[in-house]
């Protein structure tokens, strides 16, 4: 099933770098970011804002490297950062799922319930909620009659071990 088309607008990236000339501030590039259908999660679709797979501290001398381009086989960039954007549409629920990774997961338009495993709900309604997200197994559904909209940056982690069982990354359908 393909996700319906997006009543929400276009986001803009816009690239900063430093000049050959003296190391000066300076814009490098500006987009639009691609949204793409989320295999598995009907009703949902993100676009990859800036991908760094090269460790951390990472390197802000890849200039000639667009970070969106660089390919990322699920969510977490091994060994990096993912900073993405996801719309869900009225009424969607992704899969449970876990991640290896700590995530910092910001609404910016819409209303989102962050559902865990516990069956416990938490409703994000305004601009700016925030959920840090500790590589534990939940979901996501939008309540409303309206797009949600919300930006997570995603930092690979290790896997989360409680009582001596660790915890991989799984999605549940």
């Amino acid at each position: 099933m393909s996700t319906p088309i997006s009543t929400l607008p276009e986001l803009r990236r816009i690239v900063t770098s430093h000049s050959q000339e003296g190391g000066l501030g300076t814009i490098e590039s500006h987009s639009t970011l691609r949204f793409e259908d989320i295999p598995g999660m009907d009703g949902a679709r993100a676009a990859a804002v800036w991908v760094t797979c090269d460790g951390l501290p990472t390197n802000d001398n890849n200039s000639s490297e667009d970070g969106a381009n660089r390919i990322v086989k699920g969510i977490v960039s091994p060994n990096g950062t993912n900073l993405r954007c996801t719309d869900l549409a009225p009424g969607a629920q992704t899969p449970m799922h876990r991640t290896r990774s700590l995530d910092y997961n910001i609404l910016l338009q819409g209303e989102l319930v962050l559902i865990m495993d516990d069956g416990s709900e938490t409703h994000l309604k305004n601009p700016g909620d925030t959920v840090i997200q500790k590589g534990t197994l939940h979901a996501w559904r939008n309540p409303s009659a309206s797009w949600a909209r919300w930006m997570c940056a995603v930092i690979a982690a290790e896997p989360v071990v409680v009582g001596g069982e660790i915890f991989e990354a799984e999605t549940r359908t």
